[in-house]
């Protein structure tokens, strides 16, 4: 298969990896540090990467709490660069390929029209069912040496695949497993893991309909039976090419015609809301600050949604 072109290591893409990595990032002491030093800093990467001697840092932990316990991974400020490199040079050649239904991480998309598509399968197919399902701890379980192959099918570049096994390697919880949550790099990583499901479940089990929104995923199909073929075959298919597990918790499978529990939302052919759980957090975690943020989250679920927000904002105030 033809190779995608090079990576581009200049100093004036370097340059501007920074300008995009530093977007809405807050002024802290290592930034400031760096931004200072910029020209040197650049300089420096710039001649790692040509001598093929850059190396990754050392990441950063620390733990928060959101739904669930999760462990984010914080790269060194200058790793965030070549991230960000990365990321755009491999943005470039696969979000073509992606198909339109993978709706995490990607320009246009996002979880509000990921959620306004779902609706509208249900609409479409009152009468099918639906199998709803995530990934067992994906990030943690994503098969480095698999995850190279697959990148290394579609590019040729050595230069472009040593630094992103450096990058991918930089992370490891054991046997060669795990990708970080925290890096920008996980996004478009996880993006084209996934792909290789995207592609099978669409082209080769042909269900009605199917959408992904990181490891969360719907497939629908018009009889008990077949719905329990695809999963069957879907479930094999995660096993055995991605070494990927079902989470047991989110396995699932209901008629279209009775609300789906899925994204944060319960999902109806002509409705939606907030899930119990996600109202409570918002009530927990509400306060001046965050008031926008959260009313741009409440917005998109229509007018009683809205105006329950409203009344918990009048009592933060």
């Amino acid at each position: 298969m033809t190779g995608y072109g090079s990576i581009d290591i200049s100093i004036t893409k370097l340059w501007r990896s920074f300008c995009e990595y530093q977007k809405g990032k807050k002024r802290t002491y290592e930034f400031v540090e760096f931004k200072y030093n910029l020209e040197l800093e650049l300089f420096k990467l710039h001649e790692e990467l040509r001598a093929n001697r850059y190396q990754p840092g050392v990441y950063r932990h620390f733990e928060v709490t959101d739904n669930k316990k999760r462990t984010i991974s914080v790269a060194p400020l200058r790793d965030k660069i070549i991230h960000r490199l990365i990321y755009d040079y491999l943005v470039e050649i696969y979000d073509k390929n992606f198909v339109y239904d993978a709706w995490s991480c990607r320009k246009g998309k996002g979880l509000h029209k990921a959620i306004e598509r779902t609706q509208s399968f249900l609409r479409k197919y009152p009468d099918s069912y639906v199998w709803r399902s995530d990934v067992k701890k994906f990030f943690d379980s994503v098969n480095q040496n698999v995850l190279l192959d697959i990148i290394e099918f579609r590019i040729k570049d050595g230069l472009a695949i040593n630094l992103i096994a450096k990058v991918i390697k930089s992370y490891d919880l054991g046997n060669g497993r795990g990708m970080p949550i925290g890096n920008l790099t996980s996004q478009i990583f996880a993006n084209i893991y996934l792909n290789e499901f995207d592609h099978y479940v669409k082209h080769n089990l042909k269900p009605l309909a199917y959408l992904r929104y990181g490891d969360d995923f719907i497939i629908l199909a018009d009889s008990k039976e077949k719905i329990e073929e695809l999963r069957s075959a879907s479930v094999h298919f995660l096993n055995c090419r991605l070494n990927l597990q079902i989470n047991a918790k989110n396995d699932i499978i209901i008629k279209a015609k009775q609300g789906l529990h899925f994204l944060g939302s319960i999902i109806y052919a002509h409705g939606r809301k907030l899930s119990k759980r996600n109202k409570r957090r918002i009530a927990q975690k509400l306060n001046f600050k965050n008031i926008p943020s959260y009313y741009g989250i409440i917005k998109p679920f229509g007018q009683e949604e809205s105006v329950k927000f409203c009344w918990q904002v009048i009592d933060v105030l």
